[in-house]
């Protein structure tokens, strides 16, 4: 088994926080034993493109038990805990990944895992999906189907259904209510504060914190933020969803508005320059940018550079720009997922949910070879229903039976 880390001698230190978010992710430990006893992904080759975190080396452990040949590359150059990497290359699954990832050694790792020859793609943001449709068109037309985890891939691939040019089927774990009700808002609104703090120290009470997007991230963002304190304010385009947020409880107003106002401003809409050059040169002095959306575009952050007179790195995560009115602004994790850049990302006990759907949606493909067609289907509603029921009972919680 190849693999590429970034130190080795990090796995002891990566084996105790796989021991520790297994400890907390009841519902996979479940999933693991029936896999082990089964073995339904015998002889099969897995590739994952996913955030190479503890919890998601408990998942990789999941597969591996199931009887697949595991490789992992990570989804983001900035979010690999190097230690867990390590953990995972001693325990014989193929993983290249590792914090700080070059552009191009982004991509390279991505091709590696396409040229496993993959019978499962693992995918979250769609880029090895993508790269493999584009680039492998061979190995995609043996690929038996594939998995989504997050909004912006899955939006990706229902393009490339529309198109024409999807070749192979693929579920939208995203889509799942066990997946996006609880990572999506409980997930990504804790983490994502998490991120904030570790980053800034800063007192979140009293600030006036702008979300923009009003998605299943942006309510838990909102929540969160709300709940420490924070006079909250929500930037939409969607009518619908800015006028939950105003029954909600929340401040609406256009971005251009809230720029003026705003102590803290976070991402959420997996669009591009949600914050663009005319918001930053409306920003008060001292504003802290942030983004929680998977890819680093929703802040124009060349408009930022070409609106400053010079950048410095004033704290782990945080750069200081000081723009040419005088102004300084503070930029989060280089623009990337803050919570898994400034923190270590979604709790274990929401993940445990997240990556059940995954393992239970590879398994569903398996079982329905060659029976399901080239486009993105949603969870079965007896996996998603299957979840929730274990995730219930390892909390002890009983409900009421059907008459």
């Amino acid at each position: 088994m190849g693999f590429k880390v970034k130190d080795l001698n990090l796995a002891d230190k990566g084996n105790l926080q796989i021991e520790w978010a297994k400890k907390h992710m009841p519902v996979l430990n479940i999933i693991e034993e029936i896999f082990r006893r089964e073995e339904p992904l015998k002889g099969l080759k897995i590739s994952a493109c996913l955030h190479v975190t503890k919890e998601t080396a408990v998942l990789a452990e999941v597969l591996k038990a199931g009887g697949a040949d595991v490789m992992l590359v990570a989804s983001n150059p900035l979010s690999t805990q190097d230690d867990v990497a390590a953990a995972l290359a001693k325990k014989s699954i193929s993983v290249y990944a590792w914090r700080g990832e070059t552009g191009e050694e982004y991509k390279e790792n991505l091709r590696i895992a396409a040229e496993h020859s993959p019978d499962i793609v693992l995918d979250d943001g769609g880029d090895l999906h993508t790269l493999i449709h584009e680039e492998y068109p061979d190995i995609s037309r043996n690929i038996i189907g594939g998995t989504e985890e997050t909004t912006t891939g899955v939006i990706r691939l229902k393009a490339m259904e529309r198109q024409g040019v999807l070749r192979y089927p693929v579920i939208a774990v995203n889509n799942a209510y066990t997946k996006y009700l609880f990572d999506n808002r409980y997930g990504t609104g804790q983490s994502t504060i998490d991120g904030i703090l570790r980053a800034t120290n800063i007192l979140i009470a009293g600030k006036t914190f702008v979300v923009a997007g009003y998605g299943w991230v942006g309510r838990g963002i909102a929540l969160r933020a709300k709940g420490m304190g924070a006079n909250v304010i929500v930037t939409e385009v969607n009518p619908t969803r800015a006028l939950e947020a105003v029954m909600d409880g929340f401040k609406v107003m256009p971005m251009r508005e809230a720029a003026k106002v705003g102590d803290i401003f976070v991402t959420a809409t997996g669009n591009i320059n949600v914050i663009d050059k005319e918001h930053l040169q409306l920003m008060k002095d001292g504003a802290i940018l942030a983004n929680a959306g998977h890819f680093n575009v929703e802040i124009n952050l060349k408009a930022l550079e070409e609106l400053s007179i010079s950048k410095r790195k004033v704290r782990p995560n945080v750069e200081e720009y000081m723009l040419k009115n005088g102004k300084k602004l503070y930029l989060l994790a280089e623009g990337r997922l803050v919570n898994l850049v400034a923190a270590e990302g979604h709790p274990s006990e929401v993940m445990d949910m997240s990556f059940a759907n995954q393992a239970l949606s590879v398994k569903y493909i398996i079982e329905h070879k060659g029976k399901l067609k080239a486009r993105v289907y949603n969870v079965p509603e007896e996996i998603d229903m299957k979840v929730a029921e274990l995730k219930l009972k390892a909390m002890n919680i009983e409900i009421d039976n059907k008459i």
